[in-house]
């Protein structure tokens, strides 16, 4: 008779313990896929920089951006044969630094891109919930104001608020924050119609908490994924809107350097000094590319199921 082979667990004795990998924290998580998404990281570094550039304008500016020396106008870029090491970037037809004044630039624009969104943020972020949570008559009251807002060109708008008020740096913060509210009112609406059906709002209601308690608590923190993608493109709407009103002379006035006013004071030079609309163009369209980037790349990772 062959004996069997004794088996590994004998009574008396432990089966071995299993041992599981840690669990990543979402932050982890978050990291891992931001690290790992190009478009996020481009993003990320092209606002950094500017960010930057903006916080440490009086330190790293060559030049008073605001001084004048009509003797040294239009001076060309260091890569010209006429061009002066002096003044990197060239000069305007002040004799302004164009590199002092674009990187003074970088402040503006940040500047109205982060109130118009926040201002506008707040609007619509609370019309947007209450016509999602409550449903019914302020749902319907919401969209008929969304509707009226729709059907207003935002150029339009704001070209005739300008004109009627008068140009200045407040002006155009307050008016792109009062016309750039309806994509957080409908991207909120939407988000919040889906959260609001989900077990942990219905067991909150059923704790007893109030309605203010469930957005702020409930509602609020798990749609905030979307309102940092509306946010990030209502930015870069901003400054693309305030460019062009300072374009056409009914926004940010001089002496201040926007980056929208100085295309609008080189445009009668770029037939022969091209260089004039070109280096504040470049760098709207760069800074306005890495918020997009950005935006885009915040959605895939907190959202990645939501990827095309």
């Amino acid at each position: 008779m062959t004996s069997r082979p004794a088996s590994p667990l004998v009574q008396g004795s432990t089966p071995a313990e299993i041992v599981l990998p840690p669990a990543r924290s979402p932050a982890a998580i978050a990291l891992r896929r931001g690290l790992s998404h190009g478009g996020f990281l481009i993003g990320a570094g092209i606002v950094g920089f500017v960010v930057l550039m903006a916080l440490a304008a009086p330190l790293i500016a060559p030049h008073d951006p605001y001084a004048q020396d009509v003797s040294r106008r239009l001076i060309p870029p260091f890569w010209h044969a006429k061009g002066s090491v002096e003044h990197l970037l060239g000069t305007d037809k002040l004799g302004r630094d164009y590199l002092s004044r674009l990187i003074y630039g970088s402040q503006i624009s940040l500047l109205i891109g982060l109130s118009a969104a926040l201002i506008s943020g707040v609007i619509g972020t609370a019309l947007g919930v209450l016509a999602g949570y409550y449903g019914g008559r302020v749902d319907a009251v919401v969209s008929y104001v969304v509707t009226t807002r729709l059907a207003m060109p935002v150029v339009l708008v704001a070209l005739a608020m300008a004109s009627l008020v008068g140009g200045s740096l407040k002006v155009v913060v307050l008016v792109l924050g009062f016309l750039l509210w309806d994509r957080f009112a409908v991207v909120t609406r939407a988000a919040t119609r889906q959260v609001r059906n989900q077990d942990f709002v219905a067991a909150a209601k059923a704790a007893g908490f109030s309605p203010v308690r469930i957005l702020a608590q409930e509602i609020l923190p798990n749609i905030l994924n979307a309102l940092i993608v509306v946010a990030t493109l209502e930015m870069a709407h901003a400054i693309l809107l305030e460019a062009a009103l300072s374009f056409l002379g009914l926004g940010v006035q001089p002496p201040l350097p926007s980056w929208g006013l100085m295309i609008a004071e080189g445009k009668q030079y770029m037939f022969f000094q091209p260089w004039v609309i070109t280096i504040p163009g470049v760098a709207l369209l760069i800074l306005v590319l890495g918020i997009n980037l950005l935006g885009d790349g915040v959605r895939d990772i907190t959202a990645p199921e939501g990827r095309h």
